[in-house]
């Protein structure tokens, strides 16, 4: 479950946190959680390794992307870690030399927990659009459901809400199939 640290959170608190704890600072406030549980970790490592080879190596799909496990995200005065994100290339051609990525990413994706499913949709799906995130993709492994959600100038829009065992052909991947039957334990 995420705790809220009160008053106004820095880098340094994020620094000072024990290994065993993922933070992030929303609104200003300090959020910790564990790492995630094995059925989180599940789905969300089956879907960076459906679309790291076409998309990142350009292994079977167009290439053109980073796709990175739980980056850090400074973007403004959040910090925010996605469970995955994706930058295309032509707009990050190079990976920082920090830490951390100051430019939004093309796709977040946020894999939901009972502790973080608030958070990710009444706080962070807000800041992603934002700061311009142009897709984000939501993973209940309970509910064994993927939303997708393209950004528009209101906000965003569900594209549509797949479950179970389907074949999903999902912007901003749908050059692939993905079978979701895949991410669930």
């Amino acid at each position: 479950m995420a705790e809220t640290a009160e008053g106004f959170a820095t880098y340094e608190d994020i620094l000072d946190l024990p290994e065993h704890l993922v933070g992030e600072i929303i609104h200003g406030a300090l959020i910790t959680q564990p790492r995630p549980a094995p059925r989180h970790a599940l789905a969300s490592s089956s879907i960076g390794s459906d679309l790291l080879g076409p998309f990142q190596k350009g292994r079977g799909g167009p290439g053109g992307w980073w796709i990175l496990d739980e980056p850090e995200l400074h973007l403004g005065p959040h910090i925010l870690v996605p469970d995955l994100a994706g930058w295309r290339r032509e707009r990050l051609p190079g990976l920082p030399e920090t830490a951390w990525f100051e430019m939004a990413p093309d796709w977040v994706c946020e894999v939901l927990s009972p502790g973080t499913a608030r958070m990710d949709r009444a706080d962070k799906l807000p800041i992603y659009a934002l700061q311009g995130v142009g897709w984000c993709w939501l993973v209940d492994p309970d509910l064994r459901t993927l939303e997708v959600f393209q950004r528009q100038e209101s906000g965003w829009l569900l594209l549509e809400t797949l479950a179970d065992d389907a074949l999903v052909r999902a912007p901003p991947f749908a050059a692939i199939t993905i079978e979701l039957a895949s991410l669930w334990a």
